[in-house]
């Protein structure tokens, strides 16, 4: 039976959302989680816009989690799409090298510490939870040690490893076996400081709890392989370590031969503010984790390893695709752009401006409790202001109008995300290229939703 060729310009001239919902609905597994929550079907994009079936559009500030460092379709990502595609360059090539791979490692490396002359590159399966997986199996190859310390609220990824170091626990029930030993520590948090302490006596307290952990022969805790950590926790809920915090994290890890694995997944390529976020901190890992914006949005995660604990065999970690020549092409496009135009620092900028105003939005809405982040990684937890604080001043978060407000978002116009416990942070991670005026809209669209979430100013 013939069935009619899909035409990709015409797809969305007979379907509306709902259709194409309802379809996707028949299609796929329960287990899809996005369509829920931003219920539409995407027909075009352009930099922060996207256009659903309706013919709505939409302020993107979530850009593929993190993964559109340009934005949708940027035009110069296009054509390095074009030049692969017309270049007579393999689309597939396994780990086999290309000119393209070459130029696109040597643009990658020079952008790691020091250059990356102390560095070497591993190309691993295209996702990040990959990436993580590899760095974990690496660290206990290295070390001959099996234990990881990872920390509450941290985000690796859901594959069987990377989940097992992940905070998040509800992805966990009914899943057995988890990998053995791996020992949680709670993570600085700016609003909610773990140890009930706050300030920089909470964080000056969490800092001896690591050291204190490490040293002390009667903690119970063997002494790990590798300490796997965030440097702005994301799906934490937006938590920037502070920078003497992993600083002591650094200088603990080197003196017991510990390898410190950064997982700059989300976090990384200028949407801090600065290339990587564990600059911040003026630090150097043993493994650095990426993907998302490595690959110009699309699929690519590659780590990048101090090359004295480079002790991989050949082939002890595979995956077919590991040579995608298109994502590396759409990458070193975006990793050029970003470093030549300087958008870390116009990101900086932005972000400490952003953060501002919704300092003064929270003064009219009491229900903002805490806005916090770096750069274009900003998150605004949502509180129950009538409601007791805690000693510490905090209010009991308010995950509920936290996802009143997303839908309200959404349907004014506005796509963010959530994150944190209970989802009480709303998360921004929009392209890195977006204008100031494309910000100004997004604080209007979101203040409407506040008001159209029955919010009101105090």
């Amino acid at each position: 039976m013939m069935t009619d060729k899909v035409r990709i310009d015409t797809v969305d001239a007979h379907k509306s959302n709902e259709t194409y919902l309802a379809r996707q609905a028949e299609f796929e597994s329960n287990v899809r989680s996005y369509p829920r929550k931003l219920p539409l079907a995407i027909t075009k994009a352009e930099g922060v816009w996207i256009t659903d079936a309706d013919n709505k559009e939409y302020l993107d500030c979530l850009a593929g989690a993190g993964t559109l460092a340009l934005g949708h379709n940027h035009p110069d990502v296009l054509k390095s799409i074009q030049n692969v595609i017309t270049s007579g360059l393999p689309l597939h090539t396994l780990d086999l090298t290309t000119p393209l791979k070459d130029a696109f490692s040597e643009y990658l490396l020079s952008l790691l510490p020091g250059q990356g002359k102390e560095y070497c590159l591993q190309f691993t399966g295209p996702s990040g939870a990959d990436a993580v997986e590899a760095a974990l199996k690496l660290a206990k190859k290295v070390t001959g040690r099996s234990g990881i310390i990872s920390f509450s609220g941290g985000y690796h990824g859901m594959t069987h490893g990377a989940l097992s170091v992940t905070g998040n626990l509800s992805p966990k029930e009914a899943v057995d076996g988890m990998m053995p030993e791996v020992q949680f520590m709670p993570y600085p948090h700016e609003y909610r400081c773990p140890l009930g302490i706050g300030g920089e006596a909470g964080v000056k307290a969490l800092t001896y709890y690591f050291d204190n952990l490490i040293n002390d022969v009667e903690s119970g805790v063997r002494k790990p392989a590798a300490v796997i950590l965030e440097a702005v926790q994301g799906e934490g809920g937006v938590n920037p370590a502070p920078a003497e915090w992993l600083q002591r994290i650094r200088k603990v890890t080197q003196e017991h031969g510990i390898l410190l694995i950064l997982d700059e997944v989300q976090a990384g390529f200028a949407r801090t503010g600065k290339f990587f976020a564990f600059e911040h901190a003026g630090i150097e890992p043993d493994i650095i984790v990426m993907s998302k914006a490595v690959g110009g949005g699309l699929p690519l995660a590659v780590l990048g390893i101090k090359k004295q604990f480079d002790a991989w065999a050949p082939g002890h970690h595979t995956g077919t695709f590991r040579g995608n020549q298109l994502a590396m092409a759409t990458g070193l496009t975006t990793l050029k752009i970003l470093k030549d135009q300087n958008i870390a620092g116009k990101v900086a900028a932005q972000g400490e401006w952003l953060k501002g105003q919704l300092k003064e939005m929270a003064k009219r809405y009491p229900v903002i409790g805490h806005v916090r982040g770096l750069g274009m990684m900003i998150g605004i937890e949502i509180v129950k202001p009538n409601e007791a604080a805690d000693h510490m001043g905090c209010f009991p978060g308010d995950g509920e109008l936290s996802a009143l407000i997303q839908k309200k978002c959404f349907e004014n116009g506005l796509i963010l995300e959530r994150g944190g416990r209970n989802g009480i942070v709303l998360r921004l991670l929009p392209s890195l290229l977006i204008s100031d005026d494309e910000l100004k809209v997004f604080l209007d669209k979101f203040e409407q939703a506040l008001l159209a979430a029955g919010v009101r100013p105090a």
